[in-house]
Protein backbone atom coordinates (compact mmCIF):
# COMPACT_ATOMS: atom_id res chain seq x y z
CA UNK A 1 0.00 0.00 0.00
CA UNK A 2 3.00 2.25 -0.52
CA UNK A 3 1.10 4.28 -3.13
CA UNK A 4 -1.60 5.21 -0.64
CA UNK A 5 -0.14 7.33 2.14
CA UNK A 6 -2.80 8.06 4.72
CA UNK A 7 -0.45 9.91 7.05
CA UNK A 8 -0.79 13.23 5.22
CA UNK A 9 -3.89 15.19 4.16
CA UNK A 10 -2.70 15.15 0.55
CA UNK A 11 -2.10 11.40 0.58
CA UNK A 12 -5.44 10.70 2.21
CA UNK A 13 -7.22 12.89 -0.34
CA UNK A 14 -5.50 11.10 -3.23
CA UNK A 15 -6.45 7.73 -1.75
CA UNK A 16 -10.08 8.72 -1.43
CA UNK A 17 -10.14 10.02 -5.02
CA UNK A 18 -8.72 6.75 -6.29
CA UNK A 19 -11.28 4.83 -4.25
CA UNK A 20 -14.13 7.05 -5.36
CA UNK A 21 -13.54 6.67 -9.11
CA UNK A 22 -11.45 3.58 -9.78
CA UNK A 23 -13.38 1.43 -7.33
CA UNK A 24 -16.74 3.01 -8.30
CA UNK A 25 -17.25 3.87 -4.63
CA UNK A 26 -19.60 6.74 -5.49
CA UNK A 27 -22.21 4.05 -6.26
CA UNK A 28 -21.98 2.82 -2.67
CA UNK A 29 -22.38 6.10 -0.81
CA UNK A 30 -26.06 5.40 -0.14
CA UNK A 31 -26.45 1.80 -1.29
CA UNK A 32 -24.74 -0.96 0.73
CA UNK A 33 -26.62 -4.07 -0.50
CA UNK A 34 -26.68 -5.05 3.18
CA UNK A 35 -28.55 -8.10 4.42
CA UNK A 36 -28.44 -9.72 7.82
CA UNK A 37 -28.52 -13.42 6.96
CA UNK A 38 -28.52 -14.41 10.62
CA UNK A 39 -28.36 -12.63 13.94
CA UNK A 40 -24.56 -12.81 13.81
CA UNK A 41 -23.58 -12.16 10.17
CA UNK A 42 -24.35 -9.41 7.68
CA UNK A 43 -23.30 -9.44 4.02
CA UNK A 44 -22.67 -6.15 2.18
CA UNK A 45 -20.86 -4.51 -0.68
CA UNK A 46 -17.54 -2.74 -0.07
CA UNK A 47 -18.09 -0.43 2.92
CA UNK A 48 -16.82 3.12 3.18
CA UNK A 49 -14.89 3.97 6.37
CA UNK A 50 -17.84 6.02 7.69
CA UNK A 51 -20.09 3.01 7.10
CA UNK A 52 -17.72 0.80 9.09
CA UNK A 53 -18.14 3.21 11.98
CA UNK A 54 -21.90 2.77 11.76
CA UNK A 55 -21.57 -1.01 11.64
CA UNK A 56 -19.43 -0.97 14.76
CA UNK A 57 -22.14 1.04 16.51
CA UNK A 58 -24.51 -1.82 15.64
CA UNK A 59 -22.26 -4.31 17.38
CA UNK A 60 -20.08 -5.63 14.54
CA UNK A 61 -16.72 -6.92 15.81
CA UNK A 62 -15.11 -8.49 12.71
CA UNK A 63 -14.84 -7.40 9.08
CA UNK A 64 -14.21 -10.12 6.48
CA UNK A 65 -12.71 -8.87 3.22
CA UNK A 66 -13.34 -11.34 0.39
CA UNK A 67 -11.72 -9.23 -2.34
CA UNK A 68 -8.02 -9.47 -1.68
CA UNK A 69 -6.82 -6.24 -3.29
CA UNK A 70 -4.03 -5.70 -0.80
CA UNK A 71 -2.42 -2.96 -2.94
CA UNK A 72 -5.68 -1.13 -3.66
CA UNK A 73 -7.05 2.11 -2.24
CA UNK A 74 -10.15 0.39 -0.82
CA UNK A 75 -7.91 -1.92 1.19
CA UNK A 76 -5.76 0.90 2.53
CA UNK A 77 -8.85 2.80 3.69
CA UNK A 78 -10.55 -0.27 5.13
CA UNK A 79 -7.46 -1.41 7.04
CA UNK A 80 -6.94 2.10 8.41
CA UNK A 81 -10.58 2.38 9.50
CA UNK A 82 -10.57 -1.03 11.18
CA UNK A 83 -7.42 -0.19 13.13
CA UNK A 84 -8.85 3.17 14.17
CA UNK A 85 -12.21 1.70 15.20
CA UNK A 86 -10.86 -1.39 16.93
CA UNK A 87 -12.46 -3.79 14.45
CA UNK A 88 -10.78 -7.08 13.63
CA UNK A 89 -10.09 -7.39 9.90
CA UNK A 90 -9.88 -10.83 8.30
CA UNK A 91 -8.85 -11.44 4.69
CA UNK A 92 -10.32 -14.44 2.87
CA UNK A 93 -9.83 -14.04 -0.86
CA UNK A 94 -12.24 -15.85 -3.15
CA UNK A 95 -13.04 -15.42 -6.83
CA UNK A 96 -16.37 -14.94 -8.56
CA UNK A 97 -15.63 -16.68 -11.87
CA UNK A 98 -13.86 -19.84 -10.76
CA UNK A 99 -14.96 -23.10 -9.19
CA UNK A 100 -13.70 -22.78 -5.60
CA UNK A 101 -10.73 -24.99 -4.83
CA UNK A 102 -10.99 -27.75 -2.24
CA UNK A 103 -8.72 -25.69 0.00
CA UNK A 104 -11.06 -22.70 -0.30
CA UNK A 105 -14.12 -24.79 0.58
CA UNK A 106 -12.43 -26.22 3.66
CA UNK A 107 -11.04 -22.78 4.47
CA UNK A 108 -14.52 -21.28 4.39
CA UNK A 109 -15.78 -23.92 6.81
CA UNK A 110 -12.88 -23.21 9.19
CA UNK A 111 -13.40 -19.45 8.85
CA UNK A 112 -17.01 -19.59 10.00
CA UNK A 113 -16.07 -21.86 12.89
CA UNK A 114 -13.47 -19.40 14.21
CA UNK A 115 -14.80 -15.90 13.44
CA UNK A 116 -15.56 -13.55 16.28
CA UNK A 117 -19.19 -12.63 15.78
CA UNK A 118 -21.15 -10.46 15.04
CA UNK A 119 -19.32 -10.11 11.75
CA UNK A 120 -19.65 -8.27 8.45
CA UNK A 121 -18.62 -10.00 5.23
CA UNK A 122 -18.15 -8.10 1.97
CA UNK A 123 -16.87 -8.23 -1.58
CA UNK A 124 -17.16 -5.31 -4.03
CA UNK A 125 -20.86 -5.51 -4.92
CA UNK A 126 -22.13 -7.88 -2.22
CA UNK A 127 -23.58 -10.14 -4.89
CA UNK A 128 -21.25 -12.92 -6.06
CA UNK A 129 -18.34 -13.61 -3.71
CA UNK A 130 -20.46 -12.59 -0.73
CA UNK A 131 -23.10 -14.88 -2.21
CA UNK A 132 -21.04 -18.05 -2.43
CA UNK A 133 -19.57 -17.42 1.01
CA UNK A 134 -23.08 -16.95 2.38
CA UNK A 135 -24.02 -20.33 0.92
CA UNK A 136 -21.04 -21.83 2.74
CA UNK A 137 -22.01 -20.04 5.94
CA UNK A 138 -25.61 -21.21 5.84
CA UNK A 139 -24.53 -24.77 5.08
CA UNK A 140 -21.51 -25.20 7.35
CA UNK A 141 -22.49 -23.03 10.31
CA UNK A 142 -26.27 -23.05 10.20
CA UNK A 143 -26.68 -26.59 8.90
CA UNK A 144 -28.94 -25.82 5.95
CA UNK A 145 -28.91 -28.26 3.03
CA UNK A 146 -27.14 -26.89 -0.04
CA UNK A 147 -30.47 -26.79 -1.87
CA UNK A 148 -31.81 -24.29 0.69
CA UNK A 149 -28.56 -22.40 1.23
CA UNK A 150 -28.41 -21.68 -2.51
CA UNK A 151 -30.98 -18.93 -1.93
CA UNK A 152 -27.99 -16.76 -1.01
CA UNK A 153 -26.99 -16.77 -4.69
CA UNK A 154 -30.01 -15.03 -6.13
CA UNK A 155 -31.17 -11.84 -7.82
CA UNK A 156 -32.41 -10.67 -4.44
CA UNK A 157 -28.76 -9.93 -3.67
CA UNK A 158 -28.05 -8.72 -7.25
CA UNK A 159 -26.40 -11.98 -8.27
CA UNK A 160 -26.89 -12.76 -11.98
CA UNK A 161 -26.36 -16.46 -12.62
CA UNK A 162 -26.55 -16.07 -16.39
CA UNK A 163 -23.16 -14.32 -16.50
CA UNK A 164 -19.72 -15.77 -15.89
CA UNK A 165 -20.40 -15.61 -12.16
CA UNK A 166 -23.02 -18.31 -12.72
CA UNK A 167 -20.20 -20.85 -12.45
CA UNK A 168 -20.72 -20.51 -8.68
CA UNK A 169 -24.33 -21.68 -8.97
CA UNK A 170 -23.31 -24.39 -11.43
CA UNK A 171 -20.85 -25.83 -8.93
CA UNK A 172 -23.62 -26.42 -6.41
CA UNK A 173 -25.98 -27.65 -9.13
CA UNK A 174 -23.43 -30.32 -10.04
CA UNK A 175 -23.39 -31.47 -6.43
CA UNK A 176 -27.18 -31.64 -6.34
CA UNK A 177 -27.17 -33.66 -9.58
CA UNK A 178 -24.24 -35.95 -8.79
CA UNK A 179 -23.29 -36.00 -5.12
CA UNK A 180 -26.58 -35.65 -3.28
CA UNK A 181 -28.29 -38.57 -5.11
CA UNK A 182 -25.35 -40.75 -4.05
CA UNK A 183 -25.88 -39.83 -0.42
CA UNK A 184 -22.70 -37.76 -0.25
CA UNK A 185 -22.44 -34.70 1.92
CA UNK A 186 -21.23 -31.60 0.12
CA UNK A 187 -17.76 -31.94 1.65
CA UNK A 188 -17.56 -35.62 0.75
CA UNK A 189 -18.34 -34.72 -2.84
CA UNK A 190 -15.78 -31.89 -2.85
CA UNK A 191 -13.13 -34.29 -1.53
CA UNK A 192 -13.99 -36.96 -4.12
CA UNK A 193 -12.50 -37.38 -7.63
CA UNK A 194 -15.82 -36.12 -9.03
CA UNK A 195 -14.89 -32.62 -7.91
CA UNK A 196 -12.86 -31.67 -10.96
CA UNK A 197 -12.54 -27.90 -10.74
CA UNK A 198 -11.25 -27.40 -14.29
CA UNK A 199 -13.79 -29.82 -15.74
CA UNK A 200 -16.73 -28.24 -13.95
CA UNK A 201 -15.73 -24.80 -15.16
CA UNK A 202 -15.27 -26.08 -18.72
CA UNK A 203 -18.79 -27.55 -18.68
CA UNK A 204 -20.41 -24.30 -17.55
CA UNK A 205 -22.00 -22.09 -20.19
CA UNK A 206 -22.85 -18.48 -19.48
CA UNK A 207 -25.27 -16.44 -21.57
CA UNK A 208 -24.25 -13.45 -23.67
CA UNK A 209 -26.74 -11.05 -22.09
CA UNK A 210 -25.55 -12.09 -18.64
CA UNK A 211 -21.93 -11.42 -19.59
CA UNK A 212 -22.82 -8.05 -21.08
CA UNK A 213 -24.64 -7.08 -17.90
CA UNK A 214 -22.14 -8.24 -15.28
CA UNK A 215 -18.86 -7.69 -17.15
CA UNK A 216 -19.84 -4.80 -19.38
CA UNK A 217 -22.52 -2.67 -17.80
CA UNK A 218 -21.97 -3.04 -14.06
CA UNK A 219 -18.31 -4.20 -14.34
CA UNK A 220 -18.37 -6.82 -11.60
CA UNK A 221 -15.05 -8.11 -10.32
Amino acid sequence: MADFDLTTPRGRFATYMDYLWKDHAYLRLRFSNAHWISDELVRTNQPWPFQLERWKAQGIKTIVNLRGGFDASFYALEKDACERLGLKMVDFTITSREVPSRARVHGAKALFETLEYPALMHCKSGADRAGIMSVFYMHFRKGLPIREALDQLSLKYLHVKQGKTGVLDYTFERYLAEGEPQGQTFLEWVDSPAYDEAGIKADFRSQMWGRLLTDGLVKRE
